[in-house]
């Protein structure tokens, strides 16, 4: 069958980067769409509110092979973890990316509650948990950071790093420090060396962008009794394991090929 025509509307610095991984993985055609992030504010350009009402990204629009014919309109989708879902619930299973959505029930327990897979459990799990728990506190984080930071007049940064480090220390630092530990733990009782397995999966793909984006700055979040990559030694190896993926290299080297904009940016 022919397949739908796919168009990522890309953003530097966004988390458009985990789907274009994700495509990547499914081994799917797809067309890209860049933006850039007005320097002044660092928001997504006024554009984006064209293919989406939030102008924001991921965005993502799939127009039905059979368009042409059948005068069907292209279907737009926002927010990872729902364009995640969606592509790997269309496009996964006959695919040979098909664990990266592990199967849901386990057998004779089709459509029970309670019948779903460990596996499946997690990974449904961590396609909102990245989006709803893990991301504000990094974002936060690269917000802060900002104040400290050279585009803050020289005469007022004292006072705004000394506001961001109480913010910092009070709030980002123990969060940071709990989600850390427990996604450590996550690995440690996943039974594999990925966060649903033994396996790569779509769960991984969404995480990923944030911690490893981030992994050279939770050191400088506030005073560790050690090193992190010391405190939680397996999700730095996963941290190390995910940018050695083939896929997430081809989507990195895919963009730098044509945008030298890469990763969310913590000064």
């Amino acid at each position: 069958m022919a397949q739908p025509k796919i168009k990522l509307y890309w953003l530097e610095k966004s988390r458009a980067q985990s789907i274009l991984w994700l495509l990547e993985e499914l081994e799917l055609d797809y067309e890209l769409e860049l933006f850039h992030r007005k320097k002044d504010t660092m928001l997504a350009p006024p554009e984006l509110k064209q293919i989406h009402a939030l102008g924001k990204s991921p965005v993502i629009s799939i127009t039905p092979a059979d368009a042409a014919t059948t005068g069907a309109e292209p279907i737009v989708l926002a927010e990872t973890g729902f364009i995640t879902q969606y592509l790997c619930e269309h496009f996964a299973q006959d695919s040979k990316a098909s664990t990266l959505m592990p199967a849901r029930y386990r057998e004779g327990q089709e459509g029970k509650a309670g019948g779903e897979t460990e596996q499946w459990m997690r990974w449904q799990y961590f396609l909102h948990y990245t989006e709803g728990s893990l991301m504000p506190v990094l974002i936060m984080a690269m917000v802060l950071g900002n104040l400290k930071g050279p585009k803050v007049p020289f005469f007022v940064r004292p006072l705004t790093t000394m506001i961001a480090n109480q913010i910092f220390s009070a709030f980002i630092f123990p969060n940071a420090k709990t989600h850390l530990a427990f996604l450590e733990q996550q690995i440690t009782t996943s039974g594999g060396d990925y966060m649903c397995g033994t396996q790569l999966s779509a769960a991984d793909i969404v995480l990923a962008f944030g911690l490893v984006t981030a992994k050279d700055q939770f050191s400088t979040f506030g005073r560790w009794d050690q090193p992190p990559e010391q405190q939680y030694p397996k999700l730095w190896a996963w941290m190390d394991r995910m940018e050695k993926e083939p896929g997430y290299q081809r989507s990195v080297e895919k963009i730098k090929t044509i945008d030298s904009s890469y990763g969310i940016k913590f000064p």
